[in-house]
């Protein structure tokens, strides 16, 4: 595994440059799967309004105003952000490598850099608003359209979909929330998608009825945008070994080195889980350990079933016998990699939803598809998937409850038929 990209350089190419530890794999990902689903997004709301499905919204804007203090402000304040954060990383990377969003979260920084660069950036908006200015300044009239709002878009899918998956996930570990509430907040880690999703939705709505445009047709251009950066997403999990791994394969145990040896059967497996009761301590015996002994076969790659995510970001596992670097644990045993799984179902359910988006045309029927496809996708993997089960709701976990729901939300909106007045238009 790859936790950063200074241990992707340095494992992969013998190239040795620190300050890479910063840029962390998942959140890599996680930057390419906004990037995918802004490109997807905005192409989809783009040929919906050339198709009419979007009327542009007048907007009045006045030009050539002189310069404004909050403008100034503004600049100033952006730029002493990023000079006293990101110089402070850059200063800093070796106390802010474990963690760096922790680091981003205090109070610690660069103020030198903050200052300096505060004040280039309001020169520079003094400069620009001074080209602008008009004797007279004048109103102009322009036409907006969803894909010209883009931007504000993701912000707000990105920030509210930061907290939600933050609150979801507190919910779903809430032993780890009460025993640290603002180290669980505040963590690099710790993320629940639906927890996100469904927040990110609740305030698009918000955002698309204030300024007046369609949120089901919204909703239907987002759809495959969904499913490709989930997709991506699932991969960073994968290349960083964050834990979102499966059951335990008990064909296969770890070995000093970090190698995998394939088991006869699966008395190894108990015996390792007595051998090393501090790893397994959740668990009263190897009995109750989830497990499957499944060998891979001959003509698929043995890591689509059994990996022990050495070097994993989150240092879980047992130490690997000779190394003393940053990330030097391994699973004692294989895992199902169930990132991989979700990765190739996801692009494939990408590929579809894609490949109808023209031919289903009744508003929230691209919706409907994606939250079937996306329910069952989910609903399925946590069956091989360790997490926090209700005992008090049929023993199932938070991602089944609400990928159930989904499934049957997505049906309904699916085979709905549309009405002349619809509260999501």
């Amino acid at each position: 595994m790859y936790p950063d990209f200074h241990y992707l350089l340095k494992s992969l190419l013998n190239i040795d440059i620190p300050v890479l530890s910063l840029i962390k794999t998942f959140g890599f990902f996680v930057a390419l799967a906004f990037i995918a689903a802004y490109r997807i997004t905005y192409a989809e709301l783009k040929r919906k309004a050339a198709a009419g499905l979007f009327s542009a919204k007048e907007e009045t804007h006045t030009v050539g105003l002189p310069v404004q203090s909050k403008d100034l402000i503004s600049s100033a304040l952006l730029g002493f952000i990023m000079g006293f954060k990101v110089v402070g990383l850059l200063l800093n990377y070796k106390e802010a490598t474990a963690d760096p969003l922790s680091f981003v979260m205090s109070l610690k920084g660069n103020w030198i850099a903050g200052i300096l660069l505060a004040a280039g950036m309001a020169y520079l908006t003094y400069r620009e608003k001074k080209k602008e200015e008009l004797p007279t300044p004048k109103k102009v009239i322009q036409k907006v359209y969803p894909h010209d709002r883009m931007m504000n878009i993701v912000l707000i899918a990105a920030g509210i979909g930061f907290l939600g998956a933050k609150v979801f996930n507190a919910l779903e570990t809430w032993d780890n929330f009460v025993a640290d509430p603002l180290g669980s907040l505040f963590s690099s880690g710790g993320f629940t998608f639906y927890g996100g999703l469904i927040c990110a939705t609740v305030a698009l709505f918000v955002y698309a009825r204030k300024h007046q445009f369609s949120f089901k047709h919204l909703a239907d251009a987002t759809a495959p945008a969904l499913m490709i950066a989930y997709a991506i997403g699932r991969l960073g999990c994968h290349f960083a070994g964050d834990g979102d791994w499966g059951i335990y394969n008990s064909a296969y145990i770890t070995q000093p080195d970090a190698s995998l040896v394939e088991q006869v059967d699966d008395k190894a497996f108990h015996k390792l889980v007595e051998e090393q009761p501090s790893y397994f301590h959740e668990f009263k015996n190897f009995k109750e350990v989830p497990n499957k002994f499944v060998k891979a076969p001959d003509y698929l790659p043995r890591w689509f079933f059994a990996m022990n995510y050495a070097h994993n970001v989150n240092n879980e596992g047992l130490v690997i016998a000779g190394d003393d670097g940053a990330y030097n644990r391994a699973l004692p045993s294989a895992v199902f990699p169930t990132p991989i799984y979700e990765f190739v179902v996801c692009s494939l359910l990408f590929g579809i939803l894609i490949f109808f988006r023209r031919k289903w045309t009744v508003p929230l029927k691209m919706l409907g598809a994606y939250l079937i496809f996306n329910g069952l996708e989910r609903f399925f993997i946590e069956k091989i998937r360790v997490n926090y089960k209700y005992d008090w709701l049929l023993n199932l976990t938070q991602a089944e409850i609400i990928s159930f729901i989904f499934i049957v939300l997505g049906l309904v909106l699916f085979f709905r038929k549309e009405k002349k007045k619809d509260v999501l238009s």
